[in-house]
């Protein structure tokens, strides 16, 4: 799923292509992407784009003089495509276009589950609903990021992807921010200490600055086409059985439903490995609960 510095550099790459510049067309190639029917799907058309924003995983289009919003959520497969003014939706993954005289932009989704949704809005109260309600992570303060994060007793990893926490945090990074920690991703809020707040606090801010960072010099002028939440040069994420580039150690998960969770066990876990729903349910007493017993 897109997160945070994904959402940030489409947004970026939006604002310079349209911005100020008028709808002149919405296509609907999918009809299940509509979530809602008031306004229609077409009302954007002849109104310019005046803002683009995010609004936690949401890239939100703001129009005038008539005040309308069109919101889109990507979900875990969607994707944006800048083409040429008037490309046809692709048949089998296309499921929206709004056109511009300079372009069209093309919603896509791969897979057969389609979750990527469009919103339309007559007033920012109702996007605001959209909202779940986190704060924004590089923009709390420490205090107000230490009170979210014991508002509720939560395991790391939940705490930092629930959209009620934080806005705009995921699988993917919230496995980064965690390694750069130092810190279990099942480690209760309750249990950390004001050093170990601060230190994810610190992780947070600079692995979302860092990637946003990265990303933006990947894009440059061009247009987002590698999003994905699996980076070759990534921490963890996606690495199992890879050297931490930390330490050397191999990289072990947490596997559960559709998702895994990722982390080096001698840097996060003081080599203790996290049981695993499904294998260390299988295998019982013998499952491995120490680094050493693993490659023993």
């Amino acid at each position: 799923m897109p997160e945070l510095p994904d959402i940030v550099v489409y947004i970026e790459a939006l604002e310079s292509r349209v911005l100020g510049r008028p709808v002149t067309g919405v296509r609907i190639s999918s009809p299940s992407v509509l979530r809602t029917y008031d306004p229609p799907y077409d009302a954007p058309v002849g109104n310019n784009v005046d803002a683009v924003r995010r609004v936690g995983k949401r890239i939100v289009l703001g129009f005038e003089p008539e005040e309308i919003y069109l919101i889109i959520h990507l979900m875990i497969a969607g994707r944006l495509r800048w083409e040429a003014p008037g490309q046809p939706i692709p048949r089998k993954v296309g499921l929206a276009a709004i056109d511009f005289e300079e372009g069209s932009l093309l919603l896509t989704e791969q897979g057969t589950h389609k979750r990527a949704g469009i919103w339309l809005a007559r007033d920012w109260a109702a996007v605001a609903d959209l909202d779940r309600g986190g704060i924004e992570p590089l923009e709390a303060s420490p205090e107000s990021f230490a009170n979210a994060l014991r508002a509720e007793n939560r395991t790391l990893k939940r705490a930092l992807t629930d959209p009620k926490i934080f806005s705009g945090i995921g699988n993917a990074y919230s496995d980064e921010i965690l390694w750069a920690a130092r810190l279990s991703p099942v480690k209760r809020t309750s249990q950390l200490s004001d050093e170990e707040i601060s230190r994810l606090h610190d992780a947070v801010v600079a692995s979302l600055g860092e990637w946003t960072q990265r990303l933006r010099q990947e894009v440059g002028d061009g247009w987002p086409t590698k999003v994905t939440a699996f980076r070759e040069d990534m921490a963890v994420h996606g690495k199992f059985g890879e050297a931490c580039p930390r330490c050397g150690s191999k990289v072990q998960r947490i596997v559960y439903s559709s998702n895994e969770t990722n982390y080096c066990a001698s840097c996060q876990t003081d080599g203790k490995l996290l049981a695993d729903r499904s294998l260390s349910r299988l295998l019982k007493e013998d499952w491995p609960r120490t680094l050493e017993e693993l490659e023993g």
